[in-house]
């Protein structure tokens, strides 16, 4: 009975310990954590001219397409005014090193951080990349600063607990706690995705701020929110070891050097495992091979299926341009290939993305073509996913950015440049045939009234009534 005792109550006192021991995960307090790290978390503002012109000649158009329609447009009169936008960022070095979005700072003409919520310091880009949105800032004074350090993303865990620092609509100075919730997730925002998902409320400011583990170390910058307000507990984050590489690329040599591999690649899909008697749908399929790039020479073909790049799996398709970016440009791999029903191996000596015919003409084909809306007397063009970081604006969000309004516009007097057009006519605008669409059906009626839903230059959410001509 004794040892029945003894056996009993080491059971109780094992459950205990481990109850008390678990329970020490969960911070009481990051009163601590927080007051340490204010100081290392900066706000960024900055300012830039943004430049319209009107039609010189209100009361005469050229037919749309006309090659003198854009000479006339030049000789507008131009209009001027001052655009301004708040972010967050983080010291990494004593001498003034700031880390924040590429999206926070793109086209500024002049940028302030404000340190510790008091001194404010002249900025600096040293370095800037669009593809993974970060930048790389340097205060302008001799000053000493307390730097913040990477911790190692890759050990990040969901359910593990970490804090937000930022600068949340300007306020500025904002701790928000929540949990890693999701990992390796993407969002169609950015080339490059593998985004940390966190509950720690980011609002429209947090952009650029750091992500915290309870070491107070730095394992994600703060890039994306899901929802206007951001407080529907889905932000993301840039994985530490993704950002870091790209920083120290932008410190030493002002600009990325990725690898460069030379394939279009699309998913494995169940249906294309079973054909090419893949055991399963894994690795990412070529669909083509650019013309003298490294695999071309390397003897890769359209059709063969990547399973292995310098010794990492691939399971997904996502998962090969952001293994390949971060691969030294210039080295020699082994690419494990899945090629009529066998494997077989490829040695590939990486190229530079940045400098290959593919990226110039992604570049060229990125820029979204302007297009007259003759009926309205305004140039639109399509919402991009760069539009919807650089605002905040939810992920889902399409519409048509407004560009230049005529003086003799019906918008001229109720909307102003870079409103959005959301809706017209209570239909979702996607593209301009939807809004050309609602202007026909306007012109049916005898009301000849348009109701449109937009976002202002300040992302307010407004309806404007107009009567057409």
């Amino acid at each position: 009975m004794t040892k029945l005792k003894i056996i009993f109550f080491s059971i109780i006192l094992t459950i205990n310990f481990s109850v008390i021991s678990n329970s020490q995960t969960v911070p009481a307090s990051f009163a601590d954590l927080a007051e340490k790290l204010m100081p290392s978390v900066v706000n960024i503002s900055t300012t830039q001219t943004i430049v319209t012109r009107s039609n010189p000649f209100p009361n005469f158009q050229f037919p749309p397409g006309s090659p003198f329609e854009d000479m006339f447009k030049e000789f507008g009169v131009p209009q001027e005014r001052q655009s301004s936008a708040l972010g967050s960022g983080f010291i990494i070095d004593e001498k003034g090193l700031v880390v924040t979005n590429n999206h926070v700072i793109q086209d500024a003409e002049d940028i302030i951080v404000r340190v510790n919520g008091d001194k404010e310091f002249n900025a600096k880009v040293i370095g800037a990349d669009p593809l993974s949105d970060i930048a790389v800032l340097q205060l302008d004074t001799n000053e000493k600063f307390i730097p913040v350090k990477f911790g190692d993303s890759d050990n990040a865990r969901i359910g593990d607990w970490v804090i937000a620092i930022g600068n949340p609509f300007g306020l500025g100075g904002t701790v928000t706690s929540g949990i890693i919730s999701a990992r390796n997730r993407s969002i169609g925002l950015s080339r490059y995705e593998d985004y940390i998902q966190t509950d720690a409320s980011i609002n429209s400011g947090n952009s650029g701020g750091p992500l915290f583990d309870m070491n107070g170390d730095v394992i994600g910058i703060n890039t994306a929110i899901l929802g206007r307000s951001g407080s529907i507990g889905i932000g993301f984050s840039i994985p530490s070891n993704s950002a870091k590489i790209v920083i120290d690329q932008l410190i030493e040599f002002g600009e990325t050097k990725r690898g460069w591999l030379g394939v279009r690649i699309q998913d494995v899909t169940k249906e294309i495992a079973e054909v090419e008697k893949l055991d399963k749908a894994r690795g990412a399929l070529v669909a083509s091979v650019a013309e003298n790039s490294p695999s071309d020479k390397a003897g890769v073909k359209a059709g063969d299926i990547i399973l292995e790049f310098d010794g990492e799996k691939i399971k997904e398709m996502k998962e090969l341009p952001i293994i390949v970016a971060r691969t030294e440009v210039g080295k020699k791999v082994k690419v494990k290939i899945w090629r009529n029903k066998k494997e077989i191996i490829k040695n590939i000596t990486l190229g530079r993305l940045e400098t290959s015919e593919d990226f110039k003409i992604a570049e060229k084909e990125s820029k979204p073509k302007e297009i007259r809306v003759e009926k309205l007397k305004i140039t639109v063009r399509e919402l991009t996913k760069e539009d919807i970081n650089i605002r905040s604006l939810p992920n889902q969000t399409s519409g048509l950015v407004i560009t230049q309004i005529e003086n003799d516009s019906p918008l001229i007097k109720s909307l102003e440049i870079n409103s959005i057009i959301l809706e017209a006519q209570k239909k979702k605008i996607r593209n301009i045939d939807d809004l050309n669409q609602a202007l026909n059906q306007v012109f049916k009626t005898s009301e000849r009234t348009l109701l449109l839903v937009v976002y202002n230059s300040q992302n307010q959410r407004r309806y404007i009534g107009v009567k057409l001509d």
